[in-house]
């Protein structure tokens, strides 16, 4: 077990240091020890800083009442339930629901925070503050009386998405067709592929409305798609016209995944949700400051982008959760020594602690880009939206598939009792799935970046990898970080290589040829980001430990990825084969530095101490103990 100590530094302050954990045991009945100076200084970073009282502590304080805590015995059905029950919660914590919907940041902090206790509860939260009630306010909102929605006496839901259109919703088949004799709309599904294939229409929670998208249909002209605000719900059941079909139980926490459809069901003219994309006049004429339909389209969806933002908040809350578990758990499993009779935590070995410390450098590296891409989001002016838009998509994609490799490796390494739900690990990364298709399936946001990245994004790396190879060390980060920068160089000029002599007058063949080098490409830029956003980090620190820790992960999370880039340095003269022999050394001399302090990193993640206390891996117990006290098998 890892220890606390405190030792003296040259300035005469005192600085956390763990002793070694292969020397010592668990001692006490709270191992894992009050915070330290350092674990205050790494938490201060990792959320927000100044901020942190506003974005994140309400949500913190939220998921550690009691109404928050593990509910082992619920079928699915129970469990949705439960979920609406605590959006009620969640709702009443909130002074302004309006507020809230219009602010990236704590909004993105709901779903870190909730997400890991509550994944249904995160869906629910994502689609009713963030794609209905952020869409109305996004266009005419402010006008409309919009209480029911903020009182939660009608819950909203977001249908775009439908059974036969998917990526390609710019395609979608649901209509809209105005009236001029009444001035509204008939919603209609004309075929049924057009049935709206997403969350959350069921009777479960409640009355309920739902921002549709359906294309605009006027005088048998097609002007595009927009939203219309239909009421699907009432006390008494589903409205007429409006047919709901619960889907099969999915992987992951339950929500009530339905396909819906419409048939010739009336809106008012006040249905139609309009911004200066699409205003339509009495006669039905479209005023638009947007000069085609799928700018419109894209206009009038414009809250998937804080939806990414917030699918790679529930990713990072979920990845440092696990490592918590994961942590815990190897310095309170003990196995058989080298001697004898001896017993040592399983964290004594390299081949265990090293690759939960890799998964740690990743996870610091995912939260330190999250935080940057909210932030640019949140600044962003209308001369670089492109710019904020694409990082936050990138950032998405890359985050929520690290995750995935992060909580693949923490279940592993808690062995069979991390696939028992009652430890946690296999339910965050069966959810975490969600997060990769949501808002955007991860390939297709990646590859749209990766077009604009190959055809007008620069990359500004080139002049910071000038040193000579020879000149560089592999415990220097700014060498470390210009090599990386070097591979996403070198990968953008394949891909535009690719394109430009690709066969002409065929464009599909043509990308073809250039998107696996322009996919690296894009995955070397997000590495190259997030190592910038952990520097950053590290230079802002306040404590000299913690400093020296996200220094640490920082050189080896950098380390780590140009491993895989190594043949193309050489190759370009920016390694040498010196370089490429002290690669593996280098990594195995920042573990070792690393190890010691594995408790003070999971530590800052700052978990409540009634979500950690309800997992039997992160307190020592086992899932024997806790079936103890459920009822007996009959029979």
């Amino acid at each position: 077990m890892t220890l606390l100590t405190f030792q003296k530094n040259a300035s005469g302050s005192r600085d956390a240091e763990e002793t070694d954990p292969v020397a010592q045991s668990p001692a006490g009945p709270d191992p894992f020890g009050p915070h330290s100076l350092t674990t205050a200084d790494l938490a201060h970073l990792l959320f927000d800083r100044q901020d942190r009282g506003r974005v994140h502590e309400p949500w913190r304080k939220l998921i550690g009442t009691e109404a928050f805590s593990r509910r082992r015995d619920l079928a699915p059905l129970a469990r949705t339930e439960l979920s609406y029950d605590r959006l009620q919660l969640v709702n009443a914590a909130v002074d302004n629901p309006e507020s809230l919907a219009s602010d990236p940041a704590r909004l993105a902090a709901l779903h870190e925070w909730t997400g890991f206790v509550d994944s249904g509860l995160c869906t629910l939260s994502s689609i009713h503050y963030n794609l209905f009630l952020g869409s109305i306010l996004d266009h005419d909102g402010y006008g409309r009386n919009l209480s029911d929605f903020t009182t939660l006496r009608r819950t909203g839901t977001f249908l775009c998405t439908e059974l036969a259109h998917g990526n390609d919703a710019a395609a979608l088949e649901t209509t809209a067709t105005f009236d001029p004799s009444t001035g509204g709309f008939v919603l209609h599904t004309p075929t049924p592929g057009a049935r709206k294939f997403m969350p959350n229409t069921s009777l479960t929670g409640g009355p309920k409305s739902a921002v549709v998208a359906a294309r605009l249909i006027v005088d048998g002209e097609d002007r595009g798609v927009f939203l219309f605000l239909t009421p699907l719900s009432d006390e008494r059941g589903h409205l007429p016209g409006v047919e709901v079909r619960a889907l099969p139980e999915r992987a992951g926490s339950p929500v009530d995944h339905c396909l819906t459809s419409f048939d010739q069901v009336r809106l008012d003219r006040g249905a139609l949700l309009e911004a200066e994309h699409g205003q339509l006049a009495p006669d039905g004429t479209l005023d638009s400051n947007v000069g085609n339909r799928r700018k419109r389209f894209l206009r009038s969806i414009g809250r998937v982008t804080t939806g990414k933002l917030c699918m790679s908040a529930a990713a990072v809350g979920a990845s440092r959760t696990a490592l918590a578990i994961a942590v815990r758990h190897a310095h309170l499993r003990h196995i058989s020594g080298p001697r004898a009779g001896e017993r040592i935590p399983l964290v004594a070995h390299r081949s265990h602690h090293g690759r939960l410390l890799n998964a740690l450098a990743q996870t610091y590296a995912m939260t330190f880009l999250h935080r940057e891409a909210v932030t640019r989001w949140t600044e962003h002016t209308a001369a670089d939206r492109d710019d904020a838009e694409r990082l936050v998509a990138v950032a998405k994609g890359w985050i929520t598939w690290q995750a995935r490799d992060v909580m693949t490796e923490c279940r592993e390494r808690c062995g069979a009792q991390g696939l028992f739900a009652v430890n946690a690990l296999a339910g965050l990364q069966a959810d975490n799935e969600g997060t990769i298709t949501a808002e955007g399936d991860n390939l297709v946001i990646w590859v749209k970046a990766a077009a604009e990245m190959v055809l007008g994004h620069r990359t500004d790396q080139a002049e910071k990898t000038e040193t000579s190879a020879t000149d560089g060390d592999l415990d220097d980060v700014d060498f470390l970080r210009g090599l990386l920068a070097a591979a996403e160089s070198l990968w953008r000029a394949r891909a535009r290589v690719a394109l430009r002599e690709g066969p002409s007058g065929n464009p599909v063949a043509r990308w073809n040829g250039a998107s696996e080098a322009a996919l690296t490409m894009v995955a070397a830029h997000a590495e190259t980001r997030a190592a910038d956003a952990l520097r950053a980090a590290a230079e802002q620190a306040a404590d000299p430990t913690a400093r020296f820790l996200l220094d640490g992960l920082c050189r080896l999370f950098l380390l780590r990825r140009i491993r895989q880039h190594t043949g193309d340095l050489l190759a370009e003269g920016h390694l040498t084969v010196r370089h490429v022999r002290e690669l593996p050394q280098a990594v195995d001399a920042v573990i070792a530095a690393l190890a010691p302090h594995m408790t003070t990193l999971v530590e800052a993640f700052d978990i409540p101490d009634e979500v950690l206390s309800d997992i039997p891996l992160a307190n020592g117990s086992s899932i024997v103990e806790d079936a103890a006290l459920l009822p007996a098998l009959a029979g």
